[in-house]
């Protein structure tokens, strides 16, 4: 008979280990799945932001015997922009290049139209995603024009601004999710410990009664939460990286390339797992433990 209760009472353990476990990693898995779409979509809204570009123009009037003396003068020009705090990246469009553009966007094929230096060479900006706010484009513009040899910078403001302002929309709704979600997993998990301390009252209280101290109880409490919070991160963590790896390998992209942010990423989920595991058992299990023998009943 006490055989059949000791395999009983360990089956409920088991199942209730497996429980937590399961829980801890559907709630890391979709926090760090949200993690990984704010780390994304972050790059990607830079990346588009990069492709708001402004043209810095040159001086389209000068003597055909200057022309070598005018190739290197915009060619320590673009040096100097290259160098200025704004500028992502500067790549120099020349005559002949500017007037092949003019023609791919027109649709011309033929010469005869127009001659191939009436456009002025160029420098074509990416500008830093911070500098495509709004409140800083014109300032950045304002550095560009003050290089010597630049005359002149345009730019389509009004795109810029409605991109800047969407992304920056969106980006607030996916960072508002994120910490949705990880309130959701401190929640979810905290409830799941609550209930597997809540099956073990009894004994906690039992052990207090005949002499244990609180940190002898607490402590075996402590380290099965280390290890049923880093079980629990390391398959959401699994399952989570499996999935990626389908998503990008269907897509054809790995999105971001810098394996720093996704070690953070692991880093921050293994230590909620863990953390919110660990405080949470603490927490549940001191409370039987200030509490009456009769509380117990009605807990």
């Amino acid at each position: 008979m006490a055989k059949s209760v000791d395999e009983f009472n360990k089956k409920r353990l088991r199942s209730s280990n497996i429980t937590v476990v399961i829980s801890i990693a559907l709630v890391l898995f979709l926090l760090g799945l949200m993690g990984l779409i704010l780390i994304n979509a972050q790059k990607y809204s830079d990346y588009i932001k990069e492709q708001l570009v402004v043209n810095a123009y040159f001086d389209e009037n000068y003597d055909a015997k200057d022309s070598v003396k005018i190739a290197k003068f915009e060619e320590e020009t673009l040096k100097k922009v290259q160098t200025l705090a704004p500028v992502k990246k500067a790549t120099y469009i020349s005559r002949a290049a500017a007037a092949v553009e003019a023609k791919k966007s027109m649709g011309i094929d033929s010469d005869a139209l127009f001659e191939e230096n009436i456009f002025p060479s160029s420098i074509e900006i990416a500008l830093k995603p911070e500098y495509v706010d709004p409140a800083k484009i014109d300032a950045a513009i304002k550095i560009i024009k003050s290089v010597p040899g630049v005359v002149d910078v345009k730019n389509d403001s009004t795109l810029m601004v409605d991109v800047y302002n969407n992304l920056s929309r969106i980006l607030k709704w996916i960072f508002g999710f994120s910490l949705l979600f990880l309130i959701l997993a401190v929640v979810l998990i905290n409830n799941s410990i609550r209930l597997k301390i809540f099956s073990k009252r009894f004994i906690i209280k039992t052990m207090q009664l005949v002499g244990a101290k609180r940190r002898f109880i607490l402590k075996p409490f402590i380290i099965e939460a280390i290890v049923l919070g880093a079980i629990g991160s390391f398959i959401g963590l699994a399952a989570l990286c499996g999935v990626w790896y389908y998503f990008t390998s269907q897509i054809g992209s790995s999105f971001v390339q810098d394996n720093q942010q996704y070690f953070w990423l692991i880093v921050l989920v293994l230590g909620v797992g863990v953390l919110i595991t660990v405080l949470s058992t603490i927490i549940a299990t001191w409370r039987f433990l200030k509490s009456n023998v009769d509380d117990l009943y009605y807990s």
